[in-house]
């Protein structure tokens, strides 16, 4: 018999100041990226700011998700992930397919290398996510909604980006064999049947496991009723998840990439060591077209950039609206020393596997890469080893006697 979660505490009041500022700020940097830059990079700009609204409407975690899989067996987050995977499969399928770019992009998915960086990096990625308390997406929604404390996670995050490109030699040449696409094998139909067909019986196999060990529910969150819910409510996950699947198929469309969010950890790490006299444009790392061009440029024309500051501003926006925009003080040392270890593990480990739990596990298997599948997997086992290691810290793991998980 299915346990039932406490009643949600009640809502908050709208935080006036916050949301003017969120608000007029992402006004305002929408106008000046869109006048200075052009509608292309206006465009992900806002479609950063809706990722941001729906990943905190929705408290829509990664992190989280795993936790409560591995410890108590609740696959109510993992059911959510294949909602949003199924759903930018299918969207990215047909823009791919089509051929269909706006602002002249050329959707063009990459497979990422499958090897030893793939395996270690994905693992290490999901030991500092428990550690740090959030993923990639997860650390930017939670700054923008005032977790002051993710903001050491964040700092970690760009700290272990840029340690990564610093210390690029020691990590290049690690043993990899090309990525598979396998819509080169099986089409972009193919491709699409066998990626929902997998995800289907992730759904099954989920509530087989969470009806023999019937787990705590998650908590409730405040949230308001009727069709205010859609402001100042928390969204079902479900709905969070279709959601975020469109917004990430729209990055693709837009830009002919997909989305992404740890490449902006490094380059925004890069700029500030350029800021104070530094010169890690003259790391071998930085010497590859791609990034030299990239650190050469504005942050206001890097994709990945543009779409986390539209987070953390959409974010600010929903959870003023919310009555949940607060920053927190008071922070257990042990809290707060795990965040800067976690985010510094993830930004090696994204860096490593060539992306995070955006840019690999959705961008990859969105597209068909067999990377996609292959960091859930590694993932997992980090997530297991990040769950031994929370108590250390002071970090709660969830157990079956919890009235919530």
């Amino acid at each position: 018999m299915a346990r039932e979660a406490p009643p949600a505490p009640p809502q908050g009041r709208v935080r006036v100041l916050p949301l003017t500022v969120a608000g007029l700020l992402s006004l305002a940097l929408s106008a000046y990226v869109w006048m200075a830059h052009g509608a292309q990079f206006g465009a992900l700009l806002l479609i950063g700011l809706g990722l941001g609204i729906a990943l905190f409407h929705a408290r829509f975690g990664f992190t989280s998700a795993w936790r409560q899989l591995l410890a108590v067996g609740n696959g109510e987050g993992l059911r959510a992930h294949a909602v949003l995977l199924g759903t930018a499969s299918t969207l990215i399928a047909l823009v791919v397919a089509s051929g269909a770019g706006l602002f002249g992009s050329s959707p063009s998915p990459s497979a990422g290398a499958i090897g030893l960086p793939l395996f270690a990096g994905a693992a290490l990625f999901a030991v500092g996510m428990q550690l740090g308390g959030a993923c990639a997406s997860g650390t930017l929604f939670a700054v923008g909604s005032g977790q002051s404390a993710i903001l050491l996670t964040l700092g970690g995050f760009i700290a272990g980006s840029v340690f990564y490109t610093w210390a690029f030699p020691a990590f290049d040449g690690w043993p990899e064999v090309p990525g598979v696409l396998l819509s080169d094998h099986l089409g972009w139909f193919g491709t699409w049947a066998l990626t929902i067909a997998v995800l289907a019986g992730v759904v099954a196999i989920s509530r087989v496991v969470q009806s023999r060990r019937n787990p705590p529910p998650p908590g409730a969150v405040p949230s308001a009723r009727g069709p205010v819910r859609v402001l100042r409510g928390s969204w079902p996950k479900l709905v969070g998840a279709v959601v975020l699947g469109v917004l990430a198929a729209a990055v693709m469309l837009v830009s002919g990439g997909i989305w992404g969010v740890t490449t902006a950890f490094a380059l925004w790490g890069a700029k500030v060591l350029q800021l104070v006299g530094l010169h890690p444009e003259a790391w071998e790392f930085w010497q590859s077209e791609r990034y030299a061009d990239m650190l050469a440029g504005s942050i206001w024309t890097e994709k990945t950039g543009l779409t986390n500051i539209g987070i953390i501003l959409g974010a600010a926006v929903a959870a003023a609206a919310a009555g949940a925009w607060k920053l927190h003080t008071g922070i257990p040392w042990r809290t707060a020393v795990a965040g800067v270890l976690g985010g510094v593990l993830m930004g090696i480990g994204a860096r490593l596997a060539g992306g995070c739990n955006i840019g690999a596990y959705l961008g990859g298997i969105s597209t068909g890469s067999l990377q996609g599948w292959l960091w859930a997997v590694f993932a997992l086992g980090g997530t297991w080893v990040g769950l031994k290691l929370r108590p250390l810290f002071g970090l709660t793991v969830p157990k079956t006697s919890d009235s919530v998980c």
